[in-house]
């Protein structure tokens, strides 16, 4: 797999749960079936209304854009596992860099919370991809799942069951 064809779901999943990342990539999926993953989902539809939702850009699909300002934005419900979700706004930012869409930054919107994070891309980031890249693909070359990492966040988790059912 190629940096490019990773999805901002993979990259996030990658710095929450490489068990989680290998199984989502393979289509093992239960994000529709997980109360959570639809509170997050119900969070995003009803939050800023007048944005246009879910622009979707080859691999990647951004909550919502302001063209005037040139930021794109990411919502999420909790600040919990704050880093996956800003890796995965770093991500986007690359993705559209690569592919010479450039002055964008992008935020992240916990409408719950009233908080906003502004997130940019650095050099240091664009440096730090080529290593999640390689670790991304060490991942997901391996033949069976990576073994189950057990954090208090796992009992929130869409793949839960599977992992400890």
């Amino acid at each position: 797999m190629k940096a490019l064809d990773y999805t901002g779901t993979q990259v996030n999943y990658f710095f929450v749960c490489r068990r989680k990342l290998w199984l989502f990539t393979r289509d093992i999926r239960f994000e529709n079936e997980n109360e959570y993953v639809q509170l997050g989902r119900l969070i995003d539809e009803y939050s800023y209304p007048r944005k246009k939702k879910q622009i979707e850009i080859g691999k990647i699909k951004i909550d919502f854009l302001d063209n005037k300002q040139g930021i794109i934005h990411e919502v999420k419900k909790s600040r919990k596992i704050e880093k996956a979700h800003i890796w995965q706004v770093k991500y986007y930012l690359y993705w559209l860099k690569s592919h010479d869409i450039e002055h964008i930054t992008g935020e992240i919107d916990y409408p719950k919370l009233k908080k906003k994070e502004a997130i940019s891309l650095t050099e240091e980031d664009i440096k730090a991809f080529e290593d999640i890249f390689a670790q991304m693909k060490t991942v997901l070359d391996k033949a069976i799942p990576p073994e189950i990492i057990n954090k208090p966040f796992c009992k929130k988790c869409a793949y839960f069951e599977f992992c400890y059912v």
